[in-house]
């Protein structure tokens, strides 16, 4: 069995990543998305396990040290890290992987896996960002300003992606997405894999 391919998907915060993302992971076959490890507090609306595996930093940095993690990157002081065994038994199993990550950790995972394909979202613009993040309420004015000081930071990565998807009307972006998973999905280091003995057989003429 041939394996899957790594998406990574970044933005900044309240750019609509993960809205973005379970809208695609609810339309698309052979494809999942990873469950980081964190050690940020959970908000109320999340749940432990399908938003995040929630750990103090004791155990992250324990899990840390005995190299579970695929990457791990820091983000308004709190830890994050993609399972490393849990990435490479879907992998395994010909299934594609979304890693919703930031850009220290997109850097980590292109120098892992030269295959892997690299999504940006952006907002219209920094004005409908923060809007964004004040109508969400989750966050207080001190920590609202940091984000978006981080945001422009993050975007100057941009240029580090394959694609850009601008997430000014979801369903138009949402549409974006899919088709940058599909048109990858076409190429042809995609196809030798997964069409590997289809190919073999046409080239042979049999």
């Amino acid at each position: 069995m041939s394996k899957g391919t790594l998406f990574i998907v970044t933005a900044p915060s309240g750019a609509g990543k993960t809205s973005l993302v379970k809208a695609l992971i609810g339309r698309e076959q052979n494809i999942r998305v990873s469950v980081s490890h964190t050690t940020r507090a959970k908000r109320p609306n999340e749940e432990d396990g399908v938003n995040y595996h929630f750990v103090d930093k004791a155990e992250f940095m324990d899990m840390l040290q005995r190299g579970s993690f695929f990457e791990s990157a820091e983000v308004y002081g709190n830890h994050y890290g993609t399972s490393q065994l849990w990435v490479n038994e879907q992998l395994d199993a010909g299934l594609d992987v979304i890693l919703e990550i930031d850009w220290q950790g997109a850097v980590q995972v292109r120098n892992l896996d030269s295959n892997a394909c690299s999504i940006f979202i952006l907002p219209p613009s920094l004005e409908t960002l923060k809007t964004r993040l004040l109508d969400r309420a989750q966050d207080d004015t001190e920590t609202i300003e940091k984000r978006m000081k981080q945001a422009v930071a993050e975007i100057s990565h941009v240029a580090e992606a394959d694609f850009v998807v601008i997430n000014d009307d979801f369903d138009t972006a949402l549409e974006d997405l899919a088709a940058i998973v599909r048109s990858y999905r076409l190429t042809i280091k995609y196809q030798e894999k997964k069409q590997a003995a289809l190919l073999g057989s046409l080239s042979q003429g049999d």
